[in-house]
């Protein structure tokens, strides 16, 4: 099944490994492989379901949930969770504001951890140190935190604050409280089911979904123009009916002197 997307160098390598069917949308330069016509600034979860639905395989869209990470024990149960880190500076949200939100809901009694992986430690502490967290607050960084326990620590987070990546979705499919940060990809493509449980924060200045390079070098003017207050009051927005007392504040808290 080639989840890659809709271009013929995917579809080729997947059939150069003689598969006995091959899942795929069509392309002119493979019409040997049948499948549903593409289109473009379709949901994701969306995209994909069809894809499967097409072959005649049921797929909900809707149907998200991870529900057995709920038994294992999580690192920092009832935690908000922090995360940082992305695969593109265009997609990170600037060290400093992740630091003052983690500061600001430490002071109101949460406990706050960072998370990281491969080759985002020193992303990671810096948010930590700038929050006022001890070193121990960061969970991963010098190695991936395996995937059992990350998962066990987002079901059962108090919040996760993160942008466009990976742990976003993962919070989805856990069914976890999250404000997602965007830009430069619209939350149309990616984003979480518009619900109460997730706050998906977004600047865009018209109906384009990708008006930037989701792949790019700095931090996208959009993802820019999300303020620290604003990440609080999107956290003070989320329900959590099972979880601690609700998050209460009155303004972004300044780093000590």
């Amino acid at each position: 099944m080639d989840l890659h997307g809709n271009g013929a160098p995917s579809h080729l390598l997947l059939n150069a490994l003689s598969p006995g069917r091959t899942l795929a949308y069509a392309h002119p330069a493979t019409p040997h492989i049948p499948g549903p016509l593409w289109r473009e600034n379709e949901h994701e979860g969306a995209r994909w379901c069809r894809l499967l639905s097409w072959y005649g395989i049921p797929a909900d869209p809707g149907d998200q949930r991870i529900t057995t990470a709920q038994d294992h024990p999580s690192p920092a149960r009832g935690a908000v969770v922090l995360h940082p880190g992305a695969d593109a500076p265009a997609r990170r949200w600037p060290a400093e504001r992740f630091a003052a939100v983690g500061r600001t809901l430490a002071a109101t009694g949460h406990r706050v951890v960072v998370t990281a992986g491969v080759g985002e430690s020193a992303l990671a502490h810096e948010v930590a140190r700038g929050a006022g967290l001890p070193r121990t607050a960061v969970l991963g960084g010098d190695a991936d935190v395996p995937f059992t326990e990350l998962a066990a620590l987002i079901a059962q987070a108090r919040v996760v604050v993160v942008g466009d990546t990976g742990l976003a979705h993962l919070a989805t499919a856990l069914a976890t409280p999250s404000v997602v940060l965007f830009g430069p990809v619209a939350p149309q493509l990616w984003g979480p089911p518009r619900c109460a449980l997730h706050q998906a924060l977004w600047y865009g200045d018209d109906d384009t979904p990708r008006p930037g390079d989701a792949h790019g070098a700095v931090p996208d003017e959009r993802l820019l123009s999300i303020s620290v207050e604003d990440v609080l009051a999107a956290v003070d927005r989320l329900p959590h009916p099972t979880r601690p007392a609700p998050i209460t504040r009155t303004r972004a808290l300044s780093p000590e002197p």
